[in-house]
C-alpha cells in the first residue's frame, strides 16, 4: 500500500511518551527519558562509561519494563560480574551474548522487549553481507535494520558506538543520521567526572548535558555541577577566572585557567576544552586592542573538569584569564565573566544572560562582568550587580577593581 499525502493540521498529535532510564542526568540529556520507538546512539572513548551507563539503565528499566541487554564484546559471566560490582539487582536483567544480527532480531521478535541495548554496534554483523563486523557496510546496515525494527515495534533501542582517534563514532557518518538521538561522553583522562552531551535529539533540545561522577559503584548524577567545576577560595592566583556558561538549558559556572610563559623557541598555543583556532583569534584581538605582545610567549588554556566550551560567550573569560596570567594580576574570587568578543574589541550580547547572572547570584558571587542585557532582563540582573561593559578594555579595567 503506497503512502498518501496528508495535511499536517489534520494529523492527530499526541504527547511524546517517555520512560525514565532511572538516571536523572541521563534523562535530562535525552530530553526527559527514552522514547518508545526511538533509537539512541551513545558514543565515547573506551573505558569512559558507556557500558556502565547502559547496564545501570537496563537494571532500572527492568523493574517496570521488559528489557534486553545484548553484548557482542562480553560474555554473560563478565556482564554479571560488572553488575555485581555496581551493586545492581541482577534478578530482572535479561542478557544475550550474540553478534549475529539475524539471531538477535529473531530473539527480539520472539520476546518483544520494551527496551534493547546493543553493545556495541561495531561488533554486529548481518549474514546478508560478506564484509567483516565493524566495516562500513555492516555498521550501516545493522543500524538501519535495528532502526526499522524500533519504528515498527515501538521498542526503544540504545546503540553503543566506539569512537575513532579523532573523536568521531567509528563507522559511516550516516549512522548518526539514521538514529533519533546522539549522545557523546566527554571526560579528561584521570578525572572521575563524566559529561554526556546530546549532539542531536529529535525529541528534545540538542546540546543538553548530564553530569556524572564515576565511582566504584558506577555513575552517580551530579545535581549541582557548578560546585564540581569550581575551586572556591579567598585566595586566587593569576590566570584563574570563573565563566558563566549555558549548556543546553542549564547554566553552569566553570573555572577557566590560563598560563602565559616565555618560550625559548616557537610559541605554543595549547588548549584543553576550548577551540585552538578561536584562541588564536582572541590573542590577535588582545594584541590589537590591549597591546598584549604574546609572540614570545607560550599560552596554555584549560577548562577545569573536562568540560568542552563551544559557545562564543566564553571569549571574554578566556581573554581575561590570559590577560591575568600575562599581567600577574589575580582576578578577585567573587567575580564571574562572560561575553562574546568581536574582532574590533567590542563585547557582544549573548543568549541566556539572565540565567548566567542568576546562577552566579545563587552560588554567592557578588560581581558579574559581561555585555549589556536587553531591557526585559535589565531590572533583574542589575539587582545582582552585573557590571555591563562594551569593550575588552573596559573588562580589564573592571577586573583591576577590588
Amino acid at each position: 500500500m503506497s503512502a498518501r499525502v496528508v495535511t499536517l493540521s489534520d494529523v492527530k498529535q499526541e504527547d511524546i511518551q517517555r520512560w525514565s532510564s532511572g538516571l536523572t542526568e541521563f534523562d535530562r540529556a535525552l530530553g526527559g527519558g527514552l522514547v518508545p520507538g526511538g533509537v539512541t546512539l551513545i558514543g565515547g572513548d573506551p573505558g569512559i562509561g558507556k557500558s556502565t551507563l547502559t547496564l545501570q539503565s537496563i537494571a532500572a528499566l527492568s523493574e517496570s519494563r521488559s528489557a534486553l541487554y545484548v553484548s557482542g564484546e562480553e560474555s554473560a559471566a563478565q556482564v554479571a560480574a560488572r553488575g555485581t560490582r555496581l551493586g545492581l539487582d541482577l534478578t530482572s536483567i535479561k542478557m544475550l551474548a550474540e553478534t549475529s544480527l539475524d539471531a538477535i532480531l529473531g530473539h527480539i521478535a520472539a520476546t518483544q522487549p520494551d527496551v534493547v541495548v546493543i553493545d556495541s554496534i561495531q561488533t554486529m554483523y548481518s549474514e546478508a553481507f560478506s564484509s567483516a563486523p565493524g566495516s562500513v557496510v555492516q555498521v550501516r546496515e545493522c543500524a538501519a535494520e535495528l532502526t526499522r525494527y524500533a519504528k515498527r515495534s515501538g521498542t526503544a533501542v540504545l546503540l553503543v558506538g566506539h569512537v575513532t582517534k579523532e573523536g568521531a563514532i567509528a563507522g559511516p557518518r550516516v549512522l548518526e543520521h539514521l538514529v533519533d538521538t546522539v549522545i557523546y561522553f566527554e571526560g579528561e583522562p584521570g578525572s572521575n567526572i563524566r559529561i554526556i552531551r546530546a549532539l542531536k535529539n529529535r525529541y528534545g533540545a540538542a546540546n543538553e548535558i548530564g553530569v556524572f561522577a564515576m565511582l566504584e559503584d558506577g555513575l552517580k548524577g551530579v545535581g549541582n555541577p557548578s560546585a564540581l567545576f569550581l575551586a572556591r577560595g579567598e585566595q586566587t592566583s593569576p590566570g584563574n577566572i570563573v565563566f558563566a556558561a549555558i549548556e543546553g538549558s542549564r547554566p553552569l559556572l566553570v573555572q577557566v585557567q590560563a598560563l602565559v610563559d616565555r618560550t625559548g623557541g616557537n610559541p605554543r598555543r595549547v588548549c584543553t576544552g576550548f577551540d585552538g583556532q578561536r584562541l588564536a583569534m582572541l590573542l590577535a584581538v588582545m594584541n590589537r586592542h590591549l597591546g598584549c605582545q604574546l609572540g614570545g610567549y607560550d599560552v596554555f588554556v584549560n577548562v577545569v573538569g573536562g568540560l568542552r566550551l563551544g559557545e562564543p560567550a566564553a571569549d571574554l573569560a578566556i581573554a581575561c584569564a590570559v590577560w591575568s596570567s600575562l599581567s600577574g594580576v589575580a582576578v578577585p574570587h567573587d567575580v564571574v565573566v562572560f561575553g562574546e568578543l568581536g574582532l574590533g574589541g567590542e563585547v557582544r550580547p549573548v543568549i541566556g544572560s539572565q540565567l548566567r547572572v542568576a546562577e552566579a547570584d545563587k552560588l554567592g558571587f557578588s560581581r558579574v562582568i559581561g555585555p549589556p542585557v536587553n531591557k526585559q532582563a535589565r531590572d533583574r540582573v542589575e539587582q545582582i550587580l552585573l557590571k555591563p561593559i562594551a569593550r575588552i578594555e573596559s573588562a580589564v579595567e573592571a577586573l583591576r577593581e577590588r
